[in-house]
């Protein structure tokens, strides 16, 4: 398994920590090593490396920062010296570190501090938890939270503006379905907002109304903005909260580091403090929302001076989401077939960002999840790489991708872009999706499998916080492609799923390329960083609904045991 003896690897290990860096450029992953420690020893369960010539080890030797040898435990144990520290695995296994490739940290802290609406089962209980929140607060105070989502509820819709009114009668109520892509409000937040019968749709969003005209409530993507005064942004110091309870989170559930998207650009150097003072440990890299861009693709990208936020791409938006409509798709809906969606950039709009991105050095990162939305994104992206053949290596992305004509699966391949997928939307909406697309669009929904053997790179992540966020959840759904009570029928395309090798590179090695980052990130070698998830169970070989049992056990981020459930036994 090893080229080297293990002592000479522990040394030659040393050694390629300097080259490491050296091999990376300004984008890349370049913190320089710190000075050498004793070795600390991962063994005692199966380490699953990601490297293709090697994929498995007994043990694996970490100093300071980086992996200084792997191999078989009485070689590496043996070369270790007096002074190594071992860490037993007690039988759990240990990969890559697991990133979340498309995430929303400030949201997923947010979650926590404000009304978690997610698991609520029917418009009932969104009723009686918005009256129990609501009884605490002030008169006319705002009352905010996220996470509903209407799929499988007894009552079979949205909720509206009068389910609202009943529990909170005396001040504004806003709730954003989990998708971030839809708001149901309440009668004081339509009048506070001046919405009524004669409001016009904003460009990029809908007021659903009922027969009468009137508005129901319910307020699709750019149509949310018209209640967004009524909502207090988190300050300095609630921001500060929210990041480092997002970052307990989800070091908690196993996850090494995330690509953090639609960043307010005023949040970065608050994040870059958090992670060099040592709270905030998680490997960011930032994708910005469109307002910075023109100031990033000016100073170009940056990161934190102890090298783990990187901020270099901005995310944008070609179209809304399938769960409320908004997907902007080449034929009507088939259970609404007035509407196609919503497109929420133009071509020229468009044009003049990927132009600003591409001078800067910025990746673009496109929001796209309709069939029409993902044609006009890859259309817009070979339009940009066919006037710029110079431009090398760019790995701009489709986040999403979720719906595709067929005939668009091979040009993310063929473009060098880079689907940016998250495996819990598809056993999420393949309760609703045949309603919404009909038998025949399902054979470009959620085509993991057609992707990958058309040579795409898939990042897996999970869209936190609209889903849990939790990756064994993630990596279950990229395998099983069922629901979590087990649910599947034909309608949801078994044949698409990935292997669990396909799904461990989805949450390791992808997302390190897709980040610019696979020469220090994304495999167990010698002269990488020491980013390890570890859990209870071996999800590479145990039962597909035996994963949903395992559970984190160490993560592991810089050589540094950032989480450790074994110290709360």
């Amino acid at each position: 398994m090893m080229s080297l003896s293990p002592r000479l690897m522990l040394s030659a290990g040393l050694t390629l920590l300097a080259a490491a860096c050296a091999r990376d450029d300004g984008a890349h992953d370049d913190a320089g090593p710190a000075p050498a420690g004793a070795p600390v020893i991962f063994t005692g369960g199966p380490i699953y490396t990601g490297v293709v010539d090697a994929p498995m080890a007994e043990a694996v030797a970490v100093v300071d920062d980086r992996i200084a040898a792997v191999g078989s435990a009485g070689l590496v144990l043996g070369a270790a010296g007096d002074d190594a520290v071992v860490i037993d695995l007690g039988g759990a296994s240990l990969y890559p570190g697991f990133v979340d490739a498309h995430a929303h940290l400030l949201g997923i802290g947010m979650r926590e501090l404000t009304l978690n609406l997610e698991g609520v089962g029917s418009v009932a209980e969104l009723v009686e938890a918005v009256a129990a929140r609501r009884a605490g607060m002030d008169a006319g105070e705002t009352l905010y939270g996220r996470g509903w989502i209407e799929t499988g509820w007894p009552e079979g819709r949205m909720p509206n503006r009068t389910d609202l009114d009943a529990a909170s009668p005396d001040g504004p109520a806003v709730l954003i379905r989990a998708d971030g892509h839809a708001a149901v409000v309440n009668s004081a937040a339509l009048d506070a907002a001046g919405i009524n019968a004669a409001t016009p749709d904003p460009a990029g969003g809908r007021i659903e109304r009922d027969a009468q005209g009137a508005a129901t409530g319910v307020l699709i993507d750019k149509a949310m903005d018209l209640v967004g005064a009524l909502i207090d942004a988190p300050g300095p110091e609630q921001k500060r909260e929210a990041y480092v309870k997002a970052g307990e989170v989800y070091t908690a559930y196993g996850w090494t580091g995330l690509h953090n998207m639609s960043v307010d650009p005023d949040d970065v150097a608050l994040m870059e403090t958090l992670s060099d003072e040592g709270v905030l440990p998680l490997r960011i890299y930032n994708a910005i929302d469109r307002s910075g861009l023109a100031r990033l693709a000016e100073e170009g990208p940056r990161r934190s001076d102890n090298g783990r936020v990187v901020t270099r791409a901005v995310k944008l938006y070609a179209d809304g989401a399938l769960g409320s409509r908004g997907a902007a798709l080449s034929e009507p809906y088939s259970d609404r077939p007035e509407t196609r969606g919503l497109l929420l950039m133009q071509e020229d709009e468009a044009a003049a960002a990927f132009e600003e991105a591409l001078a800067g050095d910025i990746q673009v990162a496109t929001h796209a999840i309709g069939d029409r939305g993902n044609k006009l994104v890859l259309d817009w992206y070979e339009t940009v790489f066919a006037a710029h053949p110079d431009a090398a290596d760019l790995r701009w992305r489709v986040e999403h991708a979720q719906i595709l004509h067929t005939e668009d699966i091979p040009r993310f391949a063929e473009l060098g872009v880079i689907p940016s997928m998250q495996p819990s939307h598809a056993i999420g909406d393949l309760y609703f999706a045949p309603d919404r697309l009909g038998p025949d669009r399902l054979d470009g929904a959620y085509a993991w499998r057609s992707l990958i053997d058309a040579g795409a790179v898939i990042a897996g992540g999970s869209d936190a916080p609209v889903e849990r966020g939790d990756p064994l959840i993630e990596f279950y759904a990229a395998v099983a492609r069922r629901g979590l009570d087990g649910a599947q029928t034909p309608d949801w395309r078994p044949a698409e799923a990935a292997s669990r090798g396909e799904a461990l590179k989805m949450f390791t090695a992808w997302p390190a390329y897709a980040a610019f980052q696979e020469n220090a990130l994304g495999t167990v070698e010698v002269g990488k960083r020491a980013d390890f998830t570890v859990f209870s169970k071996d999800i590479m070989t145990i039962p597909e609904a035996d994963i949903l049992t395992a559970r984190p056990v160490m993560t592991v981020i810089g050589g540094d045991i950032v989480f450790d459930a074994r110290a709360e036994n």
